[in-house]
């Protein structure tokens, strides 16, 4: 991270699960991400990013992998963990859930019989589609209003099509009469 210039550089990750890998020169759990489009992008961070990053690095448990968040020793944090102390809290505590279901899908219910309520987002690929959407929407609905080039490099796949077939339903769509017939006023003068 570039916390002077306010930017994240993806050049690597955490092995996702904590899978031990070994290789020739023995244990490393950091690697390449899954595609050569997710390798060295940059992605720009709000302001307020920025700060509550710089604020995390004085309190953030050291390590020698000099991660940004590490677990409570300085290395690698298990996925299970960040998901169930890191996602599921923030969203329960904002009132996005749902009702916990049992094994035959059923809502579960507390001793006094009131429903027990879970996170409705279940793992962090949530958060990389509320990113996408929000590169995409525009900027007068709360969005970037990015084109679909920036966002396909933003989100580091590896071609177009990836992005349009994931994303293409979000980006808005144009009244194609009026722009016809704004287009035949201007090219024919009448």
């Amino acid at each position: 991270m570039d916390l002077k210039a306010g930017e994240l550089h993806v050049r690597q990750r955490a092995d996702r699960y904590h899978a031990k890998k070994y290789t020739n020169e023995g244990y490393n759990p950091i690697g390449l991400p899954k595609s050569e489009a997710g390798e060295d992008r940059t992605i720009p961070l709000a302001p307020m990013v920025v700060n509550t990053l710089r604020e995390w690095k004085l309190k953030c448990p050291k390590g020698q992998l000099d991660l940004v968040f590490p677990n409570g020793e300085g290395n690698i944090e298990f996925h299970a963990n960040i998901v169930t102390r890191g996602l599921h809290p923030p969203q329960i505590a904002a009132g996005l859930t749902v009702p916990a279901l049992d094994r035959n899908g059923k809502p579960k219910a507390d001793k006094e019989g009131n429903p027990i309520m879970a996170a409705k987002y279940t793992g962090l690929h949530a958060l990389r589609h509320f990113y996408a959407s929000w590169l995409i929407n525009p900027k007068d609905a709360g969005g970037q209003g990015k084109d679909i080039k920036t966002v396909q490099a933003r989100m580091g796949h590896s071609s177009i099509v990836m992005t349009a077939d994931t994303y293409g339903h979000l980006f808005p769509g144009t009244n194609d009469q009026e722009e016809l017939a704004a287009a035949e006023k201007s090219l024919l003068g009448a």
